[in-house]
């Protein structure tokens, strides 16, 4: 795969040049591609513009045409097993077309919003790339390829899954697969993963190794945190995320840099809960909360478990969220879907993780732990030997996989996947003999110090992609300890969620519905699908809410302002402005779904939508449990 280019833009061309081979000569006109010879950079004379660029992110068609996406920058972020891993710096969008003649005024307008969709998304961050290494596989699943599998372009090997850019690279992919066979265009497609990627060098009792985490959010039903939510008929769950922990050891002499001649991964995921479900947002800060039919997320539900199972073998069900109030009804619907499913390989386990570790008693986590150690021990972890270069051993294999959850797999879910890689990297490290047997991790500060600060910057990375924020709860990954600091910086993020889950997320899921192809953009459309048809009084309520709220500050701060001359007149002055900002409180909230920002790309069901849709509906508190299934059956 090309690793640098240099990209040539003329009035007619973009010509992304290699150190090595031929050329990629992209038509402005018709958008067609051509390999160029091993020199085809056009006269200088020719050139606008000369750009050094780490990779071609994809093609993308809106109204006026195509848009090429290029990395313009991009960093560092170590290397696996000696091959350079990279995270995405900067991007440009290109356009094909010199011009947006022949658009309307609205169209116009609408491209301007659909590039600033793109850009949002893009600065958003998060995207890795490795010109070498599969950053979407697993090292067992690796493990597991032929030697043909290996000859293939590395777009083709990748965990489809984790191919954030496959949508916008299917241009390049199309004309690789239906064009002459000469013209493959292989070399220029680059997978680019969105997740997390911390690669350290470490010691341990004097014996220097890698600590690596790989995080993988899967590109199917992504978005943001109210609008993407459970499962849909496919078996894929919203904000669903694969996370590797890697150790590679060369032993009590190895040299710098470390390549692995012992390399040991342990896999985690995490992902909604497999039901028909959803919060509908109304500006109240605990949304409704809607559980599907059961006979329809039973089959749903089926499909996600034949295909994890088919992945990564059994599956160990960590269920994290309250066993009572608000989040009872999910409990008791996905309790009672893995009973009905009635697979041998579910093991279904509910930790009510607030109640457990309440005054601040996070040590309590590791009852879970001891509750599941034996599963664990049963698990185990991938271990590849390759210290004797003449007899390479696959020592060990992950026989299951821990898939954990709580309401948005975030917070809750972080902190215990953190404790059980923990537990798992003590074993491992037992193993190769960087521990004594009897040794565990948490004696050693200074790593401890390390490790606590990858998974908690791991929990901030996931966070803010689905929610808006980093994470909560990260002060007791970082340190071990529940702090009333990171209580506060919780409360902080907590509001920040609170506002940009209803009033910004909207823009935000349009940009992952756009980029994923959830979306596609028909040059033939005359309807902006950015038409809003609020009704008058849901526009103007805002800005009177605003307007009464400043008098009301304005009178109570600067009493002279409004120059009335009695105390009576003053505090009649006083009532009315509050009343008005009261009847606008209350009048929004009782309209709250009128008022937050929904997407616009791809329709989201509404209240009544929901009510039709069947299942229930309601606060949360009251959800009727079916005869016979109990939840507490399968603990």
């Amino acid at each position: 795969m090309h690793q640098k280019l240099k990209l040539y833009i003329t009035k007619d061309t973009y010509v992304l040049e290699p150190e090595n081979g031929a050329s990629l000569i992209v038509r402005r006109k018709t958008g067609a591609f051509e390999l160029g010879t091993d020199n085809a950079v056009p006269p200088v004379t020719e050139q606008e513009t000369t750009l050094s660029i780490s990779g071609v992110m994809g093609f993308i068609q809106l109204q006026a045409g195509y848009y090429m996406v290029v990395i313009t920058d991009s960093e560092s972020a170590g290397s696996i097993r000696g091959h350079d891993i990279y995270r995405v710096g900067s991007f440009q969008i290109l356009p094909l077309a010199r011009s947006l003649a022949g658009l309307t005024e609205i169209q116009k307008q609408d491209e301007h919003t659909y590039v600033t969709l793109l850009e949002n998304h893009l600065k958003a961050g998060g995207f890795y790339f490795s010109y070498t290494y599969d950053l979407t596989q697993s090292l067992q699943r690796q493990a597991d390829f032929n030697s043909e599998s290996l000859t293939q372009p590395l777009w083709k090997r990748v965990d489809n899954r984790f191919f954030w850019n496959r949508f916008i690279s299917s241009k390049l992919i199309d004309a690789t697969l239906t064009q002459d066979p000469k013209q493959n265009f292989s070399d220029f497609i680059l997978p680019v993963m969105q997740g997390y990627v911390a690669i350290e060098n470490v010691r341990v009792n004097d014996k220097k190794f890698v600590l690596g985490l790989v995080t993988r959010r899967s590109r199917f039903r992504p978005g943001t945190r109210f609008f993407s939510r459970g499962i849909d008929a496919e078996g894929h769950v919203s904000n669903y995320v694969e996370t590797e922990q890697l150790v590679l050891y060369d032993g009590p002499d190895g040299t710098t840099p470390i390549i692995g001649k012992k390399q040991l991964s342990y896999v985690q995921t995490r992902g909604s809960i497999p039901v028909y479900w959803s919060q509908i947002i109304n500006l109240k800060y605990t949304p409704r909360l809607w559980v599907g039919e059961s006979r329809k997320s039973l089959a749903a539900a089926r499909a996600h478990f034949d295909e994890q199972i088919r992945i990564y073998g059994p599956q160990i069900l960590v269920n994290l969220i309250n066993k009572k109030g608000y989040e009872l009804p999910m409990g008791q619907a996905y309790a009672r879907t893995v009973e009905q499913l009635n697979d041998p390989r579910l093991y279904y386990t509910h930790f009510d993780f607030h109640n457990e570790c309440k005054n601040m008693r996070w040590d309590r986590i590791q009852l879970l732990v001891d509750q599941l150690q034996e599963q664990l021990v049963k698990q185990g972890y991938f271990y590849y030997d390759a210290s004797d270069k003449s007899n390479t051993i696959i020592r060990k294999t992950q026989e299951s996989v821990i898939r954990s959850n709580c309401m948005d797999c975030l917070d809750r879910t972080n902190v215990v996947q953190s404790t059980f890689a923990r537990w798992v990297l003590t074993q491992q490290l037992r193993q190769v003999e960087i521990l004594d047997p009897s040794e565990s991790i948490e004696g050693h500060k200074e790593f401890m110090f390390t490790y606590r600060n990858v998974w908690a910057d791991n929990a901030d990375a996931v966070s803010t992609m689905y929610s808006g924020t980093g994470a909560l709860k990260t002060d007791f990954t970082r340190t071990g300890q529940r702090t009333k600091q990171g209580a506060l910086q919780d409360l902080s993020n907590s509001l920040t969620r609170y506002v940009k889950n209803n009033f910004l997320d909207g823009r935000r899921q349009d940009g992952f519905d756009l980029i994923l192809g959830n979306y596609q953009v028909s040059q033939a459309q005359k309807a902006s699908p950015f038409t809003t048809n609020k009704p008058l009084r849901v526009r103007v309520v805002p800005s009177i809410l605003i307007f009464g709220l400043f008098m009301l500050l304005l009178n109570l701060f600067r009493p002279g302002y409004s120059g009335v001359q009695s105390w009576i007149s003053y505090l009649m002055l006083l009532a009315f402005w509050l009343s008005v900002v009261v009847s606008g409180v209350r009048f929004a909230i009782r309209h709250g779904n009128q008022f937050v920002e929904w997407p616009h790309l791809v329709q989201q069901p509404d209240y009544d939508q929901f009510e039709s849709m069947g299942g229930v509906l309601e606060k949360g508190t009251n959800f009727p449990p079916e005869s016979g299934l109990s939840p507490q059956k399968l603990e």
